[in-house]
């Protein structure tokens, strides 16, 4: 028997789930229905009633159709299904009303109004609105708010949807926002003027309907027609959300989500959102080599020959940075074990198994997070760590799952069960484990990365097998899977792969701290787009383009290959990261057999086929690794400053203000607190 429901929509007859709401009932009929304060992944407010729409049958009014569902509806005559028309003269004229009623109020300042073009008002306005105003009073306006240093306010724009109240309560987590009074002195404020402490703020721009809320770096530099726009993927987390990068000429000018369910949803966070202008400061353009404890700019021909003559009959490390691609850390990998050297992409320490993809990825999609009943956090903070992540991990505890937490304690936006902060309350919680629908163990790099990271990882695999769950590693490097699957890791891990090395080949590896040539240290090249701590260290620079400016392969902290597309071209002489590779292999005489980055996707998919099953999560099978004694200490947390954790962060002045804001806000609560 079936659980559908039919109902005629504007002539048509459509069969409906009755849990549905008229408006969703309409979309999926494929007919468009107008909407200010809706939106799908929020609760239904109901307050703009622009989605009115007539219900035969029904009260002799129009219905809000975002507030009703299908299984309410009355049948017709003799039970006939329900007719629904959303294009009848009362129809029309009820959402004309309900127009007129939101501009009665509104500024007309679409000409300097950065939400221009893209403004939801704007566009029912031509469908719904008249070309001239029956009213003659002054019109309200509202004061600002200052919600920080990447939402600007424009509040007198405000129509009271109440979509970022919403967000920021429901799927952020702070309670900073809200709306007071009623009628005409209804306005939306922030709680005793607060800034928002959330790491998805941004997110309200995207809601915004008008133009009450926009990018604070981003205003009055473009209009959305001028720009042209690549679909990537971000490599701020590990999470690999799916972004829209915006370019006008050869600079990056915003970058938006891109809805994928699988990952991200629609959601980003603020780090993703607004990094753009780190891309443009302290670039690396031009080669350097460094002569008399000074660098000095060459040429590439000159730069590379010198690299060349440094690493020729040298014992040779290659160090895979946090941002790398798959195909720069498979290429790296190649050169440096023709010389007889290795290649290692732990470079935080992280003691991941290489070979067992069950180990270091898991089995576990992000998807899953959605339906779990009991979530067991393991050394991990994923507020900061993957705040797109953390949001889903509040939606299950919403809808009821029980969250578990080992170790340090923080403000996750969700209530949890402190278990303990060291590996004897790991170990405490395998032995009273017992089976659990939907179980669902994440483990984070704080836990593993130190000398037993190894056992910890055992214990939590052993866990989720006990609870009779998955088992997912969250890991915060982009571009650390993907290393780990084209085998760049040696044997003992990063402490026994520097012994003795003479040459390290630094491919973006900003977070390592090397050994300065004054006390001995090695010969350091580095390959990167930025001049932060890796080309402080460097005694030669090779620029190399950011990951908006080169096509590459990354592998998502579940395992799912992704694409990030260029979205402009590096500046200066700076070139792609597998090219400079692929010139490097050339003066050393050992030519890579490409020519070109499709050669050596095939190489790479040859080497590693589960990389060509791009967007799709590859089964990762189960092998637990034996239990072993852990250490008798505590887990720390992996990431010190959200704001600052790569090279494109450091060069941000946006990300400067916000980690000046947060250190500020978290040294005002501290006072507080004593």
């Amino acid at each position: 028997m079936s659980n559908l429901r039919t109902i005629i929509i504007d002539g048509r007859e459509v069969e409906v789930d009755p849990n549905l709401t008229i408006l969703q009932a309409c979309e999926q009929a494929g007919i468009e229905v107008p909407r200010f304060c809706y939106h799908e992944r929020l609760s239904i407010a109901g307050n703009c009633r622009m989605c009115l729409v007539e219900v035969l049958g029904g009260p002799p009014k129009p219905t809000a159709s975002c507030g009703m569902q299908v299984k309410d509806l009355r049948p017709g005559p003799e039970n006939a299904p329900p007719v629904i028309k959303t294009n009848s003269p009362m129809v029309k004229k009820a959402r004309e009303g309900v127009m007129e009623f939101l501009l009665i109020n509104h500024p007309l300042d679409c000409p300097i109004c950065d939400q221009g073009g893209e403004c939801d008002l704007q566009d029912q306005a031509m469908a719904y609105g008249v070309d001239f105003s029956r009213y003659r009073e002054a019109k309200r306006a509202s004061d600002n708010l200052n919600l920080g240093p990447l939402v600007s306010t424009q509040m007198t724009r405000c129509i009271s949807c109440t979509r970022c109240v919403r967000f920021t309560t429901e799927v952020a987590g702070i309670t900073q926002m809200g709306q007071t009074g009623r009628g005409e002195d209804a306005e939306i404020t922030s709680y005793l003027n607060m800034t928002l402490d959330s790491n998805l703020q941004g997110n309200i721009v995207d809601l915004c309907p008008v133009g009450a809320l926009t990018s604070k770096p981003y205003a009055f530099t473009a209009r959305p027609w001028e720009l042209s726009k690549t679909e990537s993927i971000d490599v701020m987390d590990a999470l690999g959300s799916n972004i829209r990068v915006d370019t006008k000429g050869r600079e990056v000018m915003r970058i938006l989500p891109r809805n994928n369910d699988a990952v991200n949803e629609e959601w980003i966070s603020d780090k993703t959102r607004y990094i753009w202008d780190g891309l443009r400061r302290q670039r690396l353009d031009v080669p350097y080599i460094r002569e008399g404890g000074k660098l000095r700019k060459a040429g590439w021909g000159e730069a590379l020959a010198a690299a060349a003559k440094a690493m020729t009959g040298k014992k040779v490390l290659g160090l895979v940075g946090d941002l790398a691609p798959v195909e720069a850390a498979f290429s790296l990998k190649r050169l440096i074990e023709e010389l007889g050297g290795s290649v290692e992409c732990r470079t935080d320490g992280a003691r991941l198994p290489a070979g067992n993809r069950s180990a270091y990825v898991g089995n576990a999609a992000i998807s899953d997070i959605d339906h779990a009943k009991r979530i067991v956090l393991i050394g991990t903070n994923p507020r900061d760590e993957a705040p797109v992540l953390n949001a889903r991990i509040r939606k299950a505890w919403g809808n009821g799952a029980k969250i578990t937490l080992v170790g340090p304690e923080a403000d996750l936006t969700y209530d949890y069960i402190p278990a303990g902060q060291d590996r004897a309350a790991l170990a405490a919680l395998l032995d009273q484990a017992e089976a659990t629908e939907g179980a669902l163990v994440i483990v984070g790099q704080g836990a593993i990365s130190e000398a037993d990271g190894e056992a910890v990882i055992a214990h939590a695999m052993a866990l989720a097998e006990k609870l009779g769950g998955k088992y997912l590693v969250l890991h915060t490097a982009a571009g650390r899977v993907g290393a780990m699957d084209v085998g760049a890791v040696t044997e003992g891990g990063l402490a026994a792969a520097v012994q003795g090395v003479e040459v390290i080949y630094n491919l973006g590896a900003d977070e390592i701290e090397i050994k300065p040539a004054s006390e001995g240290g090695p010969f350091v090249i580095y390959q990167g787009s930025h001049g932060d701590r890796g080309a402080m260290r460097a005694d030669i620079i090779l620029p190399a383009a950011a990951y908006t400016e080169e096509n590459g392969l990354f592998v998502n902290t579940e395992g799912r290959p992704q694409l990030a597309l260029r979205a402009g071209f590096a500046p200066g002489e700076a070139k792609e990261n597998w090219a400079i590779l692929r010139a490097l292999s050339a003066q050393l005489g050992a030519v890579q057999p490409w020519n070109d980055l499709a050669g050596l996707r095939r190489a790479l998919v040859a080497a590693v086929p589960h990389l060509a099953q791009v967007d799709r999560v590859p089964d990762n099978g189960w092998s637990p690794i034996a239990l072993r004694d852990m250490a008798d200490a505590g887990f720390r947390p992996a990431i010190a400053d959200f704001y600052f954790t790569n090279p494109i962060a450091r060069a941000s002045v946006v990300m400067a203000e916000c980690s000046a804001l947060h250190k500020a806000r978290a040294a005002g609560a501290s006072l507080a607190a004593e």
